[in-house]
């Protein structure tokens, strides 16, 4: 009896405390979500200097001067110092004199990010255009 009794005052307490639950309504039709970043995965792949998964979407076929948020691969290249990417997409016909969103070049980036061996890289490129 004292067992029943006590079971009966928890489940009490607890149906108690549940009672003034609410559900949470959230009016979110006035917001405007944002994306950070726009970067797609052939330029983070850049970034990161994977080259292997570079070269694959390259075989695949990905546009070098492709912009991706306001960049062009070879400035990704550029900036991270990523030597061995940038002679690849040099080498595929990527744009050294394109302009960014922002109105800079790969070298630009490469000197600007203090890439020296990029920076090195792109004007021995543009010296034999």
């Amino acid at each position: 009896m004292k067992k029943t009794i006590i079971f009966s005052a928890i489940a009490l307490c607890f149906s108690l405390g549940t009672v003034n639950a609410k559900s949470a309504n959230f009016n979110v039709e006035n917001h405007n979500v944002v994306k950070a970043f726009k970067v797609n995965s052939f330029c983070v792949s850049i970034a990161k200097g994977d080259i292997e998964t570079v070269k694959k979407l390259l075989s695949l076929g990905e546009d070098v001067n492709q912009k991706s948020n306001g960049m062009t691969p070879v400035m990704y290249a550029a900036k991270y110092n990523r030597t061995e990417i940038l002679q690849l997409l040099i080498a595929k016909g990527a744009d050294l004199k394109a302009k960014s969103d922002k109105e800079k070049t790969a070298a630009d980036y490469a000197k600007l990010h203090g890439a020296t061996d990029a920076y090195a890289i792109i004007e021995e490129a543009l010296s034999k255009k």
